[in-house]
């Protein structure tokens, strides 16, 4: 990890206004081709305000990883410990506890960095933290450059789940990491 990135579990709500705008910016860049951009716009302003950031800062349940590099923001994580709810993931992560790196986003310039295995390591080590015996995530099926990365990651492809993108059904991978 290059001196200058560094990953943080981030709690201060003032910094909400900061996670919504990366996440602004990265999570059109990994929606499927053909998903318009009014369906990327509402998804932003329903999931990705800052009044959400302001909710997973703040709660117990959820750590908030900010990878910054020179001291800007270039990337985030959310990891939640609460385990699955959705009935195709239950079907297939039966392991418990269990935590979800639920979003993790880099802006393209902080790309070669190293901020994505960084956030990855300290999202692994959250989990593990907090007793958690795997992690799981979910990732378009089309999004090969993000399968790619979490397989490198120790991550396994054990079932599929649907992301609804305002109304439109997406086809998402559910993959599996068993903690070390």
């Amino acid at each position: 990890m290059p001196a200058d990135l560094i990953v943080t579990i981030d709690t201060d709500a003032e910094l909400a206004d900061d996670f919504a705008a990366v996440a602004a910016v990265t999570f059109p860049l990994a929606c499927p081709p053909g998903t318009t951009d009014a369906d990327t716009a509402e998804h932003i302003a329903r999931h990705l305000t800052a009044a959400r950031f302001r909710d997973h800062l703040a709660s117990p349940d959820h750590d908030v990883l900010g990878a910054r590099v020179d001291g800007a923001l270039v990337g985030y994580a959310l990891v939640d410990h609460t385990g699955p709810t959705d009935p195709e993931v239950c079907a297939v992560v039966t392991a418990s506890p269990v935590s979800e790196v639920s979003k993790m986003y880099v802006l393209p310039e902080a790309h070669g960095t190293g901020a994505s295995h960084a956030l990855m390591d300290r999202a692994l080590i959250s989990a593990r933290e907090r007793g958690s015996v795997a992690t799981w995530l979910g990732v378009s099926n089309v999004n090969l450059r993000a399968q790619r990365f979490y397989s490198k990651m120790g991550f396994t492809q054990v079932g599929h789940k649907s992301f609804w993108l305002n109304g439109d059904e997406q086809r998402d991978f559910v993959m599996l990491r068993p903690m070390d």
